[in-house]
């Protein structure tokens, strides 16, 4: 497939618009959120902050007997502080429910939450109830995670006029203190909407997401996913050959609470890493016609966040870090892979991360990898390739 094919691609999908009129700073007020982890209680509370009607949905019984017993979503740290009632009889209050269909029939904006198998799990039962103007957010979507919900929801039979937004990030980063969640402030994160060019939608998402950078394409926001190509790096290397970037404690020292943040975990090997892993991630880009993306240390600094105080990030704990393993292979190496097998370029450094990844967790994800061939992209021929893209990115469901 010629590199030239896929530049002529990447121009056509960025120049072609949904047919459906732009509605500047659409409302979008009756919001519902799916999940309850705390991802899914930040969001129910935002949208609370921001006077909209919230709907959490979760299947879980924990998750749901939790949030009942506590009455309240409190946020702490950066963004909206205080305490967002839950199943209040008066007043603004997050209604919670174990029923997906009610929870979604009413909704102007509903947001997939959770780990990237449970947002796959939501686009695969959500195709039954949708209708048409909804809005889908998928929030940490890593590569065409946009692409992937739209082609399960029409093999699932969905008929109706959604768009989809794919966000590369979130607005801030959670620490769990007790009952509350102390809120960080992300830097800017790539966003899309599939189809392409419904600018009103990301304009009514501005009060949920502020740091929410518009992109042209769903194309060129997955391209931009700099996730796995530092969060990977960061956790899996460590020790006396590759130490972190933490400062030195003299012996017999006590490292202060603060300073242990994501960013302490890169040293100057993890920079040489991501910026191997961000310069093929940066040809493939070209490749497909995508060019401007940041260099590798704005790319870690965004996904890294501050070294201590306001911005920071938490770092995660073992479970967490598994799963942005799982997350980081299966979402985004794997479907840059992908995208380097269509133009024949070779990625050593992200085939090496895979393996190491998949080492550790002790799994073989591969088969799970969201690779263009599982997301509808069947073609070997540039021209059939670009038909396909073309209708997925801006025919949405009608392609």
């Amino acid at each position: 497939m010629s590199v030239a094919g896929f530049e002529e691609f990447a121009n056509t999908v960025s120049s072609r618009t949904s047919t459906r009129a732009a509605i500047p700073g659409r409302a979008l007020t009756r919001v519902t959120v799916l999940g309850g982890g705390d991802d899914a209680r930040m969001y129910a509370a935002l949208a609370l902050a921001e006077n909209r009607e919230v709907t959490l949905f979760s299947a879980y019984g924990q998750e749901l007997d939790d949030l009942r017993s506590a009455g309240s979503v409190t946020l702490r740290g950066e963004g909206p502080i205080g305490s967002f009632h839950v199943n209040q009889p008066s007043g603004p209050s997050i209604r919670t429910t174990a029923a997906l269909d009610q929870a979604v029939a009413g909704a102007e904006l509903i947001l997939l939450t959770g780990p990237l198998h449970k947002q796959r799990t939501y686009a695969m039962v959500l195709a039954d109830h949708l209708r048409d103007g909804q809005v889908l957010v998928l929030p940490n979507a890593r590569s065409l995670g946009a692409v992937e919900v739209a082609w399960l929801l029409q093999t699932g039979g969905c008929a109706a006029d959604v768009t989809i937004v794919e966000c590369g990030g979130a607005p801030y980063w959670i620490q769990r203190d007790r009952s509350a969640l102390i809120l960080s402030a992300c830097g800017p994160v790539p966003a899309a909407t599939l189809p392409q060019g419904r600018s009103d939608v990301l304009s009514g998402l501005k009060p949920l997401f502020p740091n929410a950078s518009a992109e042209l394409s769903c194309v060129h926001s997955g391209f931009d996913d700099a996730s796995a190509a530092v969060e990977l790096p960061a956790l899996l290397i460590g020790g006396p050959a590759a130490p972190g970037g933490a400062p030195l404690v003299q012996q017999g020292g006590v490292p202060l609470a603060e300073n242990a943040t994501f960013r302490t975990l890169i040293g100057a090997a993890h920079q040489a890493v991501i910026a191997r892993l961000w310069e093929e991630r940066v040809a493939v880009a070209a490749d497909f016609g995508v060019r401007g993306l940041e260099d590798a240390a704005a790319a870690t600094q965004r996904v890294a966040g501050n070294l201590r105080g306001a911005g920071a990030r938490q770092v995660p704990d073992s479970s967490e870090a598994k799963e942005l393993l799982r997350a980081g292979v299966i979402g985004s190496l794997i479907p840059l892979v992908s995208a380097a097998e269509l133009t024949g370029r070779n990625v050593p450094m992200t085939r090496a991360m895979i393996d190491l990844a998949m080492t550790v967790l002790e799994r073989d994800l591969r088969g799970a990898g969201r690779n263009l061939n599982s997301i509808g992209v069947t073609a070997t021929d540039v021209s059939a390739a670009r038909r396909q893209f073309d209708a997925i990115l801006n025919g949405g469901l009608h392609g």
